[in-house]
């Protein structure tokens, strides 16, 4: 794991909306011009694809972490600094979450959802020591935060704080960078 390299989740979904791409870009770019490397599931499209070419685009390192089944599917972005190859999706996920020092959820689906959910539950069981940002683009995560906040007062999550000890809600890609720089500021 690198201080300066952050894990990014989120949609590869060609069809996703424009403010969502544009916000994934944005995180690209800013993360890069910031000395951060970005670290994301290898895709093309969508979300995924956007925060590749910000990052490059910003000059910074964009690494990612791709099943074998999706490379023969023709899914890997071929324009990664560093694709590293693995043999499942469970592997993936871990290799995603060791390769960064903190994570941001930008809109997604029931893969980044699942991502997202596994992380928590590894910051939940003190398995996961680094801030998660959920990216809370134009209220995406509305229904999601609610129903978190939901399961925490029906006592089935074991916290001190929400959101804090599990998870930082952000509402730009810039506040979202701050947060995870202002944690991780004792080891630059």
């Amino acid at each position: 794991m690198n201080n300066k390299q952050v894990t990014v989740y989120c949609a590869s979904s060609p069809d996703a909306p424009k403010e969502f791409i544009d916000a994934a870009y944005e995180l690209g770019l800013l993360a890069a011009r910031r000395g951060w490397a970005t670290v994301t599931g290898a895709g093309t499209l969508g979300l995924m694809g956007a925060v590749v070419g910000g990052t490059l685009d910003g000059g910074g390192r964009a690494i990612g972490v791709i099943p074998q089944f999706m490379v023969d599917r023709g899914w890997a972005n071929p324009l990664m600094t560093t694709l590293e190859v693995v043999d499942s999706m469970a592997e993936r996920k871990q290799r995603l979450a060791d390769l960064g020092c903190g994570a941001i959820a930008l809109p997604g689906g029931i893969g980044t959802l699942d991502e997202l959910m596994d992380l928590l539950t590894r910051c939940q069981l003190g398995l996961y020591k680094h801030p998660v940002v959920i990216l809370n683009v134009n209220g995406f995560y509305d229904n999601l935060l609610a129903h978190l906040r939901h399961t925490d007062q029906c006592s089935m999550m074991r916290h001190l704080d929400l959101p804090g000890d599990l998870w930082r809600v952000a509402t730009t890609p810039a506040e979202a960078l701050d947060i995870i720089a202002s944690e991780n500021a004792h080891t630059d």
